[in-house]
């Protein structure tokens, strides 16, 4: 096998690079589920750019679109302005996203990421409230800049911002704390003039959280926390960066519970195509910002607007994708269900097209993904301890894909069991 000439990555680029290492190898295309990297090697993507490309890589329909697009000479770099791709996307949301499931919100382009979606989120609540605090949950993921850090539970994460992180209370996630009423704790140090916690201004939340680990959060455990939240006056943000845009099964990952939180902050796969958007969905009397008070020089990412609003009217228009999300959900949950009645010390969670094998001794996930990379399959630990080989396959993998992957992954694992 010829290999891969890296040097200038590893001379040049910086010390923080993560994935390549995990991957060393030097991917070159890629079209649906698969990667090709320079040699001709394939490989099964169950990564999809961390859930950033639901609808696989270089999706023809989506192509089509930005190609014309550009083609046209349409605006790439837009700020603020409104813009004919701004227009179709937001007409689109309204249409396909908002009007079929009774929703009334506002829409904000923060900067196009997640962290920064986030971060917008968590200002407007404090700004709206004129409260400083915010609850957060163990084992949650928000992102990697200062707000979004404090709010993030990861330790080592946290250890790199340098500075205090403040104002952010964590809270026991669904299921933390085995045996126990998971929101008595809150609900005390809520109601307790003197617990010690000022009141918050916002709550957020992760119905998936998937770099904790692909822990889930029950529905009735997610309409608890929203009319407890209620009746506190407490605005509940939830965060669907990765498990939105369909992941779970339906678009918003919070439908299972019939709650409409007051603040939504989705990316990653939004943009359709894997190109770069974030989105704040908020009640529209919570739309309290002042001109210019959160921007961003990106936010107006054109070619995005188009392969997000193709994306949706061709895929979110009806119930298809979310019947044909969950189908395969459950055949990803039978054959890790499986799995784990074959290898001792395992156990395996999620919902939809999310889904984690875990293992009790930590060690064996990162062998387990440095195998399966090896035989040609693409997935990334999670959780505290890195004990989670979780499984994040485009929703329009086919049903042969992923069996095929799941194979690998079987594979994987036996060889690592085999050597012990």
């Amino acid at each position: 096998m010829t290999v891969a000439e890296t040097t200038v990555f590893e001379t040049l680029e910086s010390n923080v690079r993560g994935y390549c290492r995990a991957w060393p190898t030097v991917f070159d295309t890629a079209r649906g589920c698969w990667l090709t990297d320079e040699n001709g090697k394939e490989y099964l993507d169950f990564f999809a750019g961390a859930g950033s490309l639901n609808y696989g890589h270089n999706n023809p329909v989506l192509k089509q679109a930005l190609i014309d697009y550009l083609v046209g000479d349409g605006i790439t770099h837009g700020l603020d302005m409104s813009t004919v791709a701004k227009r179709r996307l937001l007409e689109t949301i309204r249409d396909v996203l908002l009007i079929p499931r009774g929703m009334d919100y506002k829409v904000q382009f923060p900067g196009p990421t997640g962290a920064n979606a986030v971060e917008a989120a968590l200002k407007l609540a404090r700004k709206i409230t004129g409260r400083t605090a915010v609850l957060n949950f163990t084992n949650a993921f928000h992102g990697m800049t200062l707000g979004a850090l404090s709010v993030t539970g990861n330790a080592a994460k946290r250890a790199g911002a340098g500075v205090p992180l403040i104002h952010a209370t964590p809270m026991p996630y669904d299921g933390y704390l085995e045996g126990v009423d998971d929101f008595s704790w809150m609900r005390r140090t809520l109601d307790d003039s003197s617990s010690g916690i000022d009141k918050p201004a916002a709550v957020i939340v992760e119905t998936v959280q998937g770099e904790g680990g692909v822990n889930v959060a029950r529905a009735e455990w997610l309409r608890a926390l929203a009319d407890m939240c209620a009746a506190r006056g407490i605005l509940l943000i939830v965060d669907d960066v990765q498990m939105g845009c369909g992941r779970t099964g339906p678009f918003f990952s919070f439908e299972v519970a019939g709650i409409q939180p007051d603040i939504i902050t989705l990316s990653k796969s939004i943009g359709g195509y894997g190109l770069p958007m974030a989105l704040v969905l908020m009640k529209p009397e919570l739309d309290q910002w002042t001109p210019g008070e959160h921007n961003g020089t990106f936010r107006g990412n054109n070619a995005a607007f188009i392969t997000g609003e193709v994306a949706l009217r061709e895929y979110w228009t009806g119930a298809g994708m979310e019947a044909a999300t969950l189908a395969k959900g459950e055949h990803i949950r039978k054959h890790l269900t499986a799995m784990t009645e074959t290898f001792s010390g395992t156990s395996t969670r999620g919902r939809g097209m999310v889904h984690g094998l875990v293992f009790d001794d930590a060690s064996q996930a990162a062998k387990v993904s440095s195998i399966a990379f090896e035989l040609g399959l693409l997935v990334e630990t999670s959780g505290s301890n890195d004990e989670v080989v979780k499984l994040l396959p485009p929703l329009v993998a086919t049903e042969d894909e992923l069996t095929h992957g799941l194979g690998l992954l079987t594979r994987a694992v036996e060889i690592v069991r085999d050597a012990h």
